[in-house]
């Protein structure tokens, strides 16, 4: 019984540290990560031809002139709705066969704060951390400015994250 209390009590340690719950402890070789740059560049031309990398389809967003990005956030968030479902109700593994855990979060103040500064910083550059990548590798290389400022303030809430509501 108290095994299971430490067990629980370190998952919970390790969210709000932004640790990986579901780290996989295999190793492998360098190039089985191949895939991941594959799939990385599939989804860099995805955003690109449904122009969601575009720095006006962005502001027609926050402006409330268009739909379009809306119904493309409002389809990946039901995509992950359906796909968290199918993973905890089949009890879905990973393709090694390693239990997917998905813990229960509780809301707080500090995502609302976060929330609104990542809104802010989204509206004011027309970049988000997803397609920022995608924006340099069409030429916008002004975006690298947003890129190094989202790193500048990762590091900074690196410093200060005793310090802020969680």
């Amino acid at each position: 019984m108290q095994q299971n209390r430490d067990i629980e009590k370190d998952l919970q340690n390790r969210e709000l540290d932004a640790m990986c719950v579901n780290e996989s402890l295999l190793k492998h070789k360098w190039y089985h990560n191949i895939k991941y740059l594959i799939v990385g560049i599939l989804f860099g031309i995805i955003f690109v031809k449904s122009e969601v990398i575009s720095w006006f389809r962005i502001q027609e967003m926050f402006r409330l002139q268009s739909f379009h990005m809306y119904g493309i956030i409002g389809s990946a968030v039901i995509t992950g709705m359906i796909s968290v479902l199918f993973i905890k109700k089949f009890n879905i593994k990973t393709i090694y066969g390693e239990p997917i855990k998905i813990a229960s979060k509780t809301l707080n103040k500090g995502q609302i704060y976060g929330g609104l500064i990542f809104g802010l910083g989204w509206a004011i550059t027309g970049a988000c951390p997803g397609p920022l990548f995608a924006q340099i590798g069409t030429g916008a290389t002004v975006i690298a400015v947003t890129l190094l400022s989202a790193i500048g303030g990762t590091w900074v809430y690196g410093l200060l994250r005793e310090k802020l509501p969680h």
